[in-house]
């Protein structure tokens, strides 16, 4: 793509690589050569959106009930502005990628408080695998389109990282259509509920437990909760980042402190809001109120202690504290979702 940009006159000292990164840390040199490589670090200015500096801000879009949307001042100021992304299943989008990049990836933190917020999150439309009637999705797309996103370049991957499909083009028409393509297999059909589930987590989402607890909530925010009231979901996460190092994740640390517990988290976010990176406090909130989330050989337990979720040392050592606690009387039913971030279970119906 930025070699056809060249061709087109686009030349590098003419183009800023902007690297969405919300309200989570910045990335790091070693981090952007091994996502872009050596050569176009080396060719192109390369820089992380920072939502917390007002001067690089600018309002797109002022609803009438609700939060100014501030996007980052280069992508909005830009002659062409191009989002890059992949289409995955999301929690809150439905799926992720076209002009999420941008409403969300490179916006301040007010905006993703707002539309991570509970009257958002608890609407029956934001769920995984749906944009049709869906408002996180619609608010995004009004956003993109405020900011003057003109164009995307979209990619469905499979389970091993290869590429199903790309394409290029106006974001809508493209996300809609790779949405669709994915949904058709980043789902499987079960035909129960489960008691037990280990849900598996790539690389680099393992990093730390803000995002290894997303392969847990997207099984219990699956249209049916994929594991019944009481049971345990293991998490296979090294989290060599401990909750996360960016403001956002350690807010989610402190949120799952709350003494009260899960009711406690969240009573507390729809009596006060939410501060971007809680919402996935709040979101694990309601998953434990329901189900016991384990963390599995992570290289640091004690930073995951204390945040109401188990600790293991082992996947095998997780499963036998469940089955010594289990009724002898009745088996357990096992699931094992091994790409859980990325297929989505559909339970026939509840038990």
């Amino acid at each position: 793509m930025l070699a056809e940009l060249d061709v087109a006159g686009v030349s590098p000292d003419r183009m800023t690589i902007l690297v969405a990164v919300g309200t989570h840390r910045a990335s790091t040199p070693e981090e952007k050569r091994a996502k872009l490589g050596s050569d176009i670090c080396d060719r192109y200015q390369v820089v992380d959106h920072d939502p917390y500096d007002p001067d690089q801000l600018v309002t797109v879009y002022e609803p009438e009930n609700g939060v100014p949307f501030r996007i980052n001042r280069r992508a909005v100021e830009a002659d062409i502005l191009i989002a890059t992304g992949i289409v995955e299943p999301h929690q809150y989008a439905g799926f992720s990628g076209g002009g999420k990049t941008i409403a969300i990836g490179c916006a301040n933190e007010a905006v993703i408080e707002y539309t991570h917020g509970p009257a958002l999150l608890d609407h029956p439309g934001t769920r995984l695998a749906r944009i049709s009637g869906n408002p996180f999705q619609d608010a995004v797309r009004v956003v993109a389109r405020r900011a003057g996103l003109d164009f995307v370049a979209n990619v469905v991957k499979n389970t091993e990282g290869g590429i199903v499909d790309i394409r290029y083009g106006a974001p809508e028409t493209v996300h809609d259509a790779l949405a669709s393509l994915a949904s058709t297999f980043m789902t499987a059909s079960l035909p129960h509920q489960v008691d037990v589930a280990i849900a598996g987590v790539p690389s680099p989402k393992d990093a730390n437990l803000y995002q290894s607890s997303r392969a847990a909530s997207y099984l219990q925010f699956a249209p049916v909760p994929v594991v019944r009231p009481g049971g345990t979901i293991v998490v296979p996460s090294a989290c060599p980042e401990g909750i996360g190092e960016g403001p956002g994740e350690q807010r989610f640390g402190a949120a799952m402190r709350h003494p009260a517990g899960p009711k406690g988290i969240i009573h507390d976010a729809r009596a006060n809001g939410i501060q971007a990176g809680a919402q996935r406090a709040y979101v694990m909130a309601q998953v434990l109120q329901d189900v016991n989330v384990v963390i599995a050989g992570a290289a640091d337990p004690s930073s995951i202690e204390g945040l109401g979720f188990g600790v293991s040392p082992s996947v095998e050592d997780a499963l036998n504290q469940v089955l010594a606690s289990a009724s002898p009387d009745r088996p357990l039913s096992l699931l094992v979702a091994p790409y859980a971030l990325q297929v989505l279970p559909v339970v026939a119906a509840p038990d």
